[in-house]
């Protein structure tokens, strides 16, 4: 049934033929399922029925064994929204699955709601999320649900871009996790990886492949709020200050510069601390690789981890961007990166 939280739902337990959960860190939706399971008897007649796409949730786990014990490893929750057999009447029913996220994006306001400057960004969010999912949990990662929004705003029919942009404007990420509940929280630290992806003998790294792109790669960010009366838009931009940085502001690289405007930016400092949250975020080298390795399902998109290609090359860190994380014993995890290097970012507003 759906709207469960935690790690040991209740519900029944179904065979999983194959099958992979994908998290990708750059999506409005993070994570997604497909997932094959045996078909005989299953095939959902009506609308109460295990695996009819009307609101029932799959939750996931991936086991490692370690000696005589299994250590499972929740891959979070996903409502069901497809569901096809090639081989009726008992053949193999394949599932396609979205995780929470996507039923913040299906409701669609139908009247706008109105914030008062005094409600906190922590109000704002638990009632948008909770009028979709009464039983939700959201945490976040510090007191910024305390703090009020400071001026009068509205969320109008894009629920999912509201919220969104509120995230945003504190620097922040969401999704919801392998718990079912909603997190708000800066991004971790590139410093510190979680996992080395070494290749060699006990390594866990099958084959690696890497590409240099200037897609997606900013090396300033201009934020803005909104004005109240006469007063004037608050503005802040955020630039890559860092001479030896491949997308230094100055260099060869050239100026590219991203834009974000947000009406909960209402100060000169909460813009400055956007555009340096929002830059460092896109900075770095413009430097992605994807390998294939040895499943690790502790694994989330944001995760730092340090490559190794062999014994002799000096190793890289690199954040996760998207994870592709097997179902099967046989199959292997694949993920894409991004390297992360530190640089100066320089704020003037």
């Amino acid at each position: 049934a759906p709207g469960q939280n935690g790690t040991s739902p209740t519900g029944v337990e179904i065979p999983v033929l194959d099958g992979q959960v994908e998290a990708d860190g750059t999506a409005q939706v993070r994570g997604s399922l497909d997932l094959t399971t045996d078909g005989t008897g299953q095939w959902p007649q009506q609308t109460l029925d295990l695996l009819a796409p009307y609101g029932n949730e799959i939750f996931v786990e991936r086991g490692v064994l370690l000696g005589n014990a299994t250590e499972w490893v929740s891959l979070g929750y996903y409502r069901i929204d497809t569901c096809g057999q090639d081989e009726p009447p008992d053949g193999p029913i394949r599932i396609e699955a979205k995780d929470r996220m996507q039923g913040i994006i299906d409701a669609r306001l139908t009247a706008p709601i109105q914030f008062a400057a005094i409600s906190t960004y922590g109000y704002t969010v638990d009632l948008l999320v909770r009028l979709v999912y009464p039983t939700a949990v959201v945490e976040w990662d510090d007191a910024t649900d305390t703090i009020p929004l400071g001026r009068t705003v509205i969320a109008e029919e894009k629920r999912w871009d509201f919220i969104d942009d509120l995230v945003k404007s504190r620097g922040k990420i969401w999704y919801w996790d392998h718990r079912g509940v909603l997190v708000i929280k800066s991004p971790p630290p590139a410093s510190s990886p979680v996992w080395d992806v070494n290749a060699g003998e006990n390594g866990v790294l099958v084959k690696a492949s890497r590409e240099l792109t200037r897609q997606g790669v900013y090396n300033a960010v201009v934020a803005s709020g909104e004005a109240t009366g006469t007063d004037v838009p608050v503005r802040a931009v955020a630039f890559n200050r860092d001479p030896s940085s491949p997308t230094y502001w100055y260099g060869a690289f050239g100026q590219v510069p991203m834009y974000f405007s947000s009406p909960f930016l209402k100060t000169t400092d909460q813009a400055a601390s956007a555009a340096a949250a929002l830059l460092a975020k896109q900075i770095g080298l413009p430097y992605n690789v994807d390998f294939t390795a040895i499943p690790n399902p502790g694994l989330e998109p944001f995760d730092p981890v340090r490559v190794s290609y062999a014994d002799r090359a000096a190793s890289e860190i690199h954040v996760l961007e998207k994870i592709t994380m097997p179902l099967t014993p046989e199959g292997a995890l694949t993920a894409t990166t991004k390297e992360q290097t530190a640089v100066l970012i320089e704020v003037t507003t």
